[in-house]
C-alpha cells in the first residue's frame, strides 16, 4: 500500500522522542570505584589501599596506593610522598613521586619534589622543581635483556692541551 507523501515526511523529519518526557533518558555508566578527599578535609597520616584515590582537600604524610591512580584536583594540596600506579597533578604536591606506570602533571599543576616513572607528561604551565628519573617498564627490560645479554660498553674520550 501507498502511504500519502504528508506522513512520510513527518516520520522522517520528526526527532526520536522520549516515549515518557516526565522521564528522561538515563545514561548507565560503570560505577568508577574512586575514593575522594574533599576539599573542606585535612588528613595529617597515611592513606593506602587500592582504588582510586582523587584529592581535592589537603594531605599530609605519606600516599601509597601501588595499583591504583591518585589525581590531586585544582583544590588539592599534598605535602607528602607519593606511590601509585598513575599520578594526575592539578593542584599542588610537596613531595617525592614514586609512579610505576605514569604520572601527567596538568597545566596548572605544581611538583615540587623528585618523580621516577616509567612514563612522564608535563602540560605547558605547569611548575615542576624537582629530579626526574625515567626507568624502563619491566615488560621492555625483560625483553632488551633477552635481546642483549652484555651491556654496550662505555666510549672513553680523551682531550690534549
Amino acid at each position: 500500500m501507498l502511504q500519502s507523501s504528508e506522513n512520510s515526511f513527518q516520520k522522517f523529519n520528526t526527532p526520536a522522542s522520549n516515549p515518557n518526557p516526565y522521564n528522561p533518558i538515563k545514561n548507565v555508566t560503570a560505577p568508577v570505584d574512586q575514593a575522594t578527599i574533599g576539599r573542606t578535609l585535612v588528613i595529617k597520616g597515611e592513606i593506602s589501599g587500592s582504588e582510586a584515590l582523587y584529592i581535592d582537600g589537603r594531605i599530609e604524610g605519606k600516599v601509597t596506593m601501588p595499583e591504583s591512580r591518585v589525581t590531586i584536583g585544582r583544590n588539592g594540596k599534598v605535602d607528602a610522598s607519593i606511590q601509585a600506579r598513575e599520578v594526575v597533578v592539578m593542584g599542588k604536591v610537596n613531595g617525592n613521586i614514586q609512579c610505576s606506570d605514569r604520572v601527567d602533571i596538568r597545566a596548572e599543576g605544581s611538583v615540587t619534589g623528585d618523580i621516577s616513572t616509567a612514563r612522564i607528561s608535563v602540560e605547558d604551565g605547569a611548575a615542576l622543581k624537582g629530579g626526574i628519573q625515567v626507568h624502563a617498564e619491566p615488560k621492555a627490560q625483560s625483553q632488551s635483556q633477552q635481546k642483549s645479554p652484555e651491556p654496550p660498553k662505555a666510549l672513553a674520550a680523551t682531550a690534549s692541551a
